[in-house]
């Protein structure tokens, strides 16, 4: 599948995130969270998810967020003075939509980093859609793939947990893995009010950068 062309503006968001509905006690699939899980796996990330990224990692030329949901990650990176290209493959109100990231073999044209919240795929939820954490890793190998094509970076929001795993760990360390942004506060993906339930997983912001030295180690970081 092509990629989106060169000089596409930067999308501005003009779609509210969708209302989740309550789930049926037997279909609850993410830990107590009294909600059904979203198909794709979309979950809008906040804001102070992405700027503790931004505040500790300098990004390199226009970036491309290939899962751009409703624009919630491209909104911040925007406003940091970035230039994004905003795609997904579920269109959502916002970038170019119908863009299959495992598909695409090259990035558009111009970029120099891709950041994104990849979904998961816990849920298993759509047809044939892979179970974390096999997913995670191909979506890790293909984005490393497509960012050493142009000696770029890559930023990826992951559980802080699979960063532990055995193969994630050998793919990462195999990688030119420059530094893990751990994040202090759990997100919260929804707000119930009094019934929000404290959030499940810590996370964290991995970021690959093929001019890295070979050797150094990858920096650990607080946000």
């Amino acid at each position: 599948m092509s990629v989106p062309r060169p000089g596409l503006p930067v999308a501005t968001i003009n779609a509210s995130p969708p209302q989740l509905k309550p789930a049926r006690p037997e279909a609850r699939a993410i830990h107590a969270s009294g909600f059904d899980r979203i198909g794709q796996d979309f979950y809008a990330t906040p804001s102070w998810v992405t700027e503790a990224l931004l505040g500790h990692v300098r990004l390199r030329g226009p970036v491309w967020e290939p899962c751009c949901g409703d624009g919630a990650m491209s909104a911040v990176l925007g406003a940091h003075g970035h230039d994004v290209i905003s795609t997904d493959i579920v269109n959502r109100g916002f970038g170019t939509a119908g863009v299959d990231f495992l598909s695409c073999r090259e990035v558009p044209r111009g970029c120099r980093s891709l950041v994104t919240n990849p979904p998961y795929g816990d849920s298993g939820s759509q047809a044939a859609q892979s179970r974390s954490p096999t997913a995670m890793l191909g979506f890790l190998r293909h984005a490393l793939m497509l960012t050493a094509s142009v000696q770029g970076q890559l930023a990826l929001l992951v559980r802080l947990q699979w960063i532990a795993g055995r193969r994630a760990s050998a793919m990462m360390s195999a990688a030119p893995f420059a530094a893990t942004v751990v994040l202090t506060q759990r997100i919260r993906w929804f707000d119930r009010g009094e019934d929000t339930k404290a959030a499940q997983h810590h996370h964290a912001w991995v970021v690959f950068d093929h001019a890295h030295p070979p050797g150094q180690p990858p920096a650990m970081l607080f946000a």
